[in-house]
């Protein structure tokens, strides 16, 4: 089977899907909110209004095996054992596992979990001492065998209360371009972090990529996003702002793109716009439509290989411009399918 054959059982034509942070502190309700506009690729919410151990690096920090973090004035640091903060993680993912639960009884579509990748992870974690686990490739490297077993219980978990669900991972790496150019601040701030080998960035995602025989999307909402590194590891789909993009990425995108990459395009602002008002569906993805003339590819797969998002969480926006703008996506993404020129 091709990865193109792959992504299109994945996934299919037309399709969008969240990035993963929704407003509020209501599970149930997020749950529902995401179940009931994205009827083809619901993920499970993250809450990080909840405070410390919903937010990105906690909630990932909460899965990890034989590692322990908790939360110090500068973040999160590694810790020798279990304690509050790393309870209070596991029991809200359990909480929005719950929710999840309930409002996918039967579902046999696809279903997206998320997860911080391991080199944001290790730009965010502080070792004892106080300076980023990136700063020691050893400690790096028992981050990602760490990563990858916490990530195995957890999708065995959400396997077995989704049994009939294809569960697609997505790796949040918004730190990877810092992290490949040598642009992660040590702890002083004085100086940065030497830019890692890219043969190393590459062997650990492929680690972590492993634990699932599903999909894996990495998404990366920072500028400079290394599409064919991405892809060399083994990603099936890239999610990205697309308003980041820059002409220089364009070539290897048509490159990534036609070895059967999927874009999860984020064309569809994360907070409330200022004028109140979305533009229309088939405009939002305007952008994308001129992306695909301009590098030559055939419009017939413009909506096989494009899932429209958010350009980035929700966690910002108010409650009902979330739900909308899901809604919208999914408007969008049936637009390329009705008119992919």
């Amino acid at each position: 089977m091709s990865v193109s054959e792959n992504n299109e059982m994945a996934w299919g034509a037309g399709v969008a899907t969240g990035i993963g942070s929704m407003p509020g502190e209501d599970a149930r309700e997020a749950a529902k909110s995401v179940t009931g506009s994205l009827e083809r690729l619901p993920y499970l919410p993250e809450l990080p209004a909840r405070g410390p151990g919903a937010d990105l690096i906690g909630r990932t920090a909460g899965m990890l095996i034989e590692l322990y973090a908790r939360v110090e004035p500068s973040g999160w640091r590694l810790g020798d054992r279990p304690g509050r903060d790393t309870r209070r993680a596991r029991s809200w993912l359990g909480e929005d596992l719950d929710a999840l639960e309930e409002f996918t009884q039967g579902y046999a579509g696809t279903l997206k979990v998320s997860a911080v990748g391991p080199w944001t992870l290790a730009a965010a974690l502080e070792l004892r001492g106080g300076e980023a686990m990136l700063s020691d490739p050893g400690a790096c490297r028992d981050l990602t065998g760490s990563l990858a077993e916490g990530l195995r219980e957890h999708l065995a978990e959400v396997r077995r209360r989704m049994p009939d669900a294809r569960v697609v991972l997505q790796l949040d790496e918004p730190s990877l371009g810092a992290v490949l150019l040598g642009r992660v601040s040590s702890a002083s701030g004085y100086r940065t972090h030497p830019a890692v080998d890219r043969v190393a960035v590459e062997g650990a995602l492929r680690e972590v990529f492993a634990v699932t025989d599903g999909p894996v999307v990495v998404h990366c909402c920072a500028p400079q996003v290394p599409f064919t590194l991405l892809r060399r590891a083994g990603a099936a789909g890239v999610s990205f702002d697309f308003s980041l993009l820059t002409e220089s990425e364009e070539e290897s995108i048509g490159a990534v793109v036609e070895d059967g990459l999927t874009l999860f395009a984020g064309v569809v602002p994360g907070v409330d716009p200022q004028s109140g008002a979305l533009s229309d569906p088939a405009g939002s993805v305007m952008g994308v439509r001129t992306l695909w003339r301009r590098l030559g590819l055939a419009p017939g797969t413009l909506a096989e290989s494009v899932v429209v998002t958010p350009s980035c969480g929700l966690a910002g926006a108010s409650p009902r411009y979330a739900r909308a703008a899901l809604a919208h996506c999914v408007r969008a993404a049936a637009s390329l399918v009705d008119n992919p020129e």
